[in-house]
């Protein structure tokens, strides 16, 4: 009996049942959104895939000792990797919808950027856990940046607009997680000022400004550039206290909104389970969040404090940009809301984060925060 308990417990603390519970449900409400039951159900059919090969995934990273993340040589290697990879993907791959931003191999797109972001996550991860204790010297918030600039420019030319901004606002969020100044955030806030008046100069597309006016004036263009998110809104309002019912949203199903099963499944599922659906959908989101925010606190060393932080940026920067475009309350970028919108790039990512943070919570017990390599990056 000792020994099953002994068992039990261990598995207890290198999984954590209630997030992973949490995980489930969120995912089987993507499911149940995008499910047309009776016609075409491709979508509901390969999600169901992909969601077996993450949790998979999950199992799997989860049994590695991922303690050589905190090398770095490892960091460096990664880094390298992915700007190679971001650079081929701007060289080689065919256009999608206007954007160099998938690699086709037969029936598989793969889109590079999904986990690149976890190699921003550890980037930002390794170099704040030698500096947080320094991090009211502005040179180690420009160099973080400057890390990050790179990746967040490659992204942007593809162009990518939506997942640029999850790379930036992941980045922000873990400099205020480090413990940035006041004087220093009012720089950081306009420095991106500065650079977000650039780009609408320089590298946005027309495509991408009209976005952006028309979320200014959002009723000037709702048969052209506003249309995604006139539809948008009308389905979320349309669901009301109770929502329409599983099935029946009629926004979605009739294809009045359109890329329902990825950039607007928020919407879908709000059209058809109204406010108390979308609550509990938020409050399983607060309960992943919070979750991955009670292990940083407690976590053993410094780096892994921070990469779990940072996961729980990335997923906070991808909930708020897809709720807020779906609500009209942000301008339209396509982004994917985690474990819940179609597609494998993503779903994998997700499922890799949460495997290689319970890696940490089993191979990293009985360490000390300040117990680190002396590398720097």
């Amino acid at each position: 009996m000792g020994t099953i308990s002994s068992k039990l417990g261990g598995l207890l603390q290198k999984h954590d049942p209630m997030m992973l519970f949490s995980v489930l449900l969120v995912s089987l409400a993507g499911l149940i959104t995008m499910n047309t039951f009776g016609a075409d159900s491709s979508f509901f059919d390969r999600q169901m895939i992909w969601l077996l090969i993450g949790f998979l995934v999950y199992f799997v990273v989860s049994m590695i000792d991922v303690r050589f993340l905190r090398r770095t040589t490892s960091i460096v290697a990664l880094y390298a990797g992915a700007i190679a990879l971001l650079v081929l993907v701007f060289l080689i791959a065919d256009p999608i919808q206007g954007a160099k931003s998938w690699f086709v191999l037969g029936p598989v797109a793969f889109q590079p950027s999904d986990p690149i972001k976890l190699v921003v996550v550890a980037i930002l991860a390794k170099y704040f856990s030698r500096r947080h204790v320094e991090i009211a010297n502005f040179k180690h918030i420009f160099l973080s940046g400057i890390y990050v600039a790179i990746i967040f420019f490659l992204v942007l030319i593809q162009p990518d607009f939506g997942t640029a901004i999850i790379i930036f606002l992941t980045w922000l969020l873990m400099v205020l997680v480090s413990g940035i100044s006041k004087k220093h955030l009012f720089a950081v806030f306009g420095i991106g000022v500065l650079a977000a008046g650039s780009m609408w100069l320089f590298v946005f597309e027309e495509y991408q400004r009209d976005r952006i006016l028309t979320f200014l004036h959002p009723r000037t263009d709702i048969q052209g550039a506003g249309y995604n998110a006139y539809q948008s809104q009308i389905a979320v309002g349309s669901g009301q206290v109770f929502g329409k019912g599983i099935g029946y949203g009629t926004q979605s199903k009739l294809q009045f909104l359109p890329e329902y099963e990825t950039d607007f499944i928020f919407a879908a599922f709000a059209e058809e389970w109204g406010f108390l659906g979308v609550l509990l959908l938020l409050i399983l989101y607060a309960i992943i969040i919070f979750r991955l925010i009670a292990f940083a606190w407690r976590a053993p060393t410094n780096f892994e404090a921070f990469f779990t932080m940072g996961v729980a940026s990335l997923f906070v920067s991808h909930i708020v940009i897809h709720a807020g475009m779906n609500l009209g309350l942000l301008p339209v970028t396509g982004t994917t809301i985690p474990f819940m919108s179609y597609g494998g790039s993503h779903l994998i990512t997700e499922f890799t984060a949460l495997g290689l943070i319970a890696s940490m919570r089993k191979h990293s017990r009985g360490a000390h925060r300040e117990d680190l390599t002396r590398e720097v990056v």
